[in-house]
Order: structure tokens, then C-alpha cells, then sequence
């Protein structure tokens, strides 16, 4: 990842001003964004106005209370709206290509940016928190997830499982709705694909509707239930 963001003169995208934008186009206050999200006005209020990070997590959120594609907040104003489905349509990212999101918990660059209505999220993600607790609050998100490691070592925590070490090559499919963490672990920079359902399209939402209970709410506050370290083996 070093390698292919060297040079590399893209700046980390802000969504604040589309979030702002779609907020305001549904005539909302960032009170009736923050009781649809779960997350606090003051939160919302520094995401508009990109004084704060903004995760996975709080993306996918956002999203879907704003019932938009999550690659419209991830694009630029100037981006047209898709008005339909065509069939055949593609999306060539380059190595180092697509748009980046920075945290202090990884680097998140958003492959397909430029598609929306997508039925899934693909990311590339250069992980960075090297502690559960350099990680912070548990992501958690609606849909699925799927990860493969493409280079490292990623330790993986949740919310329900004992932790789990994944090397190169290895792979995960699991519950999004499901507390998660990823930890780097070995001397190696980790990078990891990841391709989560993006809960933004009418088809997504579909989806969804069919694994969660209506009227079901997203869980709030989940705590890690095994917090304990990874033995690796031979330790």
C-alpha cells in the first residue's frame, strides 16, 4: 500500500458538504439525522463540517437514514444521480486509484466510487490501529462482510467470537451487524479487501429486509464480549 500511495496527490475525500447537502434537500435538522442515525448531534454537526473522522460505521449509518447509495456521500456535489439500472455497466480502478478516506484506525479507499446504486461496497483497506484499543468503538454496520488479507497479519476481534488471527491469503465471510475490530499484528504493513453490502440501494434494502426483523432497531452500545489477546501459536 506504501508503495502504490506513493506519490499519490489525492486528497482524502470530506464528506461533510454532501451529507450537509442531502440533509438539507429533505428539509431534516441534524436533530432528525441524529434520532434516525443513533449518533449525537454534536457528532453529526463536526462530520458536516469535516472536524471529525468518519468510519465505516457512521457512513453506513448515515446512509441509511438518509436512504441514499453510500458512494453518494463518498463523491463529489458535482456527482449526477444514476437514473436507472443499466446492464453492462463497469468501473476500472488502477492500482492506488479510488477515493480515500483516512482514520485513525486505518486508510479506507473506496474502489467503484464513481457507480452508484451499488449492490456491494468494495474497499481497500490499510489497517493501522495496532491495539484494541488504538481501534476504539466496535464497527458495526447492516448487511455482510467479506474480507480477505492481502498482505500482514490482521488480528480479528467481535463482539461474540474469541478473537481470531488471519494471515495473507486468509479470508472471513460474517454478520456486519456483529461488533468488529481489526487489529495489525506482525512487522509487515496489513492490508485487507473488504466488500460489505451497501445498505444505501433500494436493492440492498431489499435484502436486508429479508435477515432483520421489521421494525427490528440497530443495536446500540455492544460491547466486545471476549476482549482477551490472540495466542498465537508457539507463544
Amino acid at each position: 500500500m506504501n508503495d502504490q500511495r506513493k506519490g499519490d496527490t489525492r486528497s482524502a475525500i470530506k464528506p461533510g458538504a454532501m451529507l450537509k447537502a442531502l440533509r438539507l434537500k429533505r428539509g431534516w435538522s441534524l436533530a432528525e439525522v441524529s434520532r434516525r442515525t443513533g449518533l449525537p448531534i454534536s457528532s453529526l454537526s463536526k462530520i458536516e463540517n469535516d472536524k471529525m473522522d468518519v468510519t465505516l460505521d457512521k457512513l453506513l449509518r448515515i446512509g441509511t437514514a438518509l436512504e441514499t447509495d453510500l458512494a453518494q456521500l463518498v463523491a463529489p456535489l458535482s456527482t449526477p444521480e444514476v437514473q436507472s439500472q443499466s446492464a453492462g455497466r463497469r468501473s476500472i480502478a488502477r492500482a492506488g486509484e479510488g477515493k480515500l478516506i483516512e482514520s485513525t484506525n486505518g486508510h479506507y479507499r473506496y474502489l467503484a466510487h464513481d457507480l452508484l446504486n451499488k449492490l456491494s461496497l468494495p474497499m481497500i483497506i490499510e489497517v493501522t490501529a495496532r491495539s484494541l484499543e488504538e481501534y476504539g468503538e466496535l464497527n458495526q454496520h447492516l448487511g455482510e462482510e467479506f474480507l480477505y488479507v492481502l498482505e500482514g497479519e490482521l488480528d480479528f476481534y467481535s463482539s461474540i467470537y474469541m478473537p481470531v488471527n488471519l494471515k495473507k491469503g486468509d479470508s472471513m465471510y460474517f454478520d456486519g451487524n456483529m461488533g468488529h475490530a481489526y487489529v495489525a499484528v506482525g512487522q509487515t504493513p496489513c492490508r485487507i479487501l473488504s466488500v460489505c453490502i451497501a445498505p444505501g440501494s433500494p436493492e440492498a434494502l431489499t435484502l436486508l429486509e429479508r435477515k432483520n426483523a421489521p421494525g427490528r432497531d440497530e443495536p446500540k452500545g455492544v460491547e466486545p464480549a471476549k476482549r482477551m489477546p490472540h495466542h498465537h501459536k508457539g507463544e
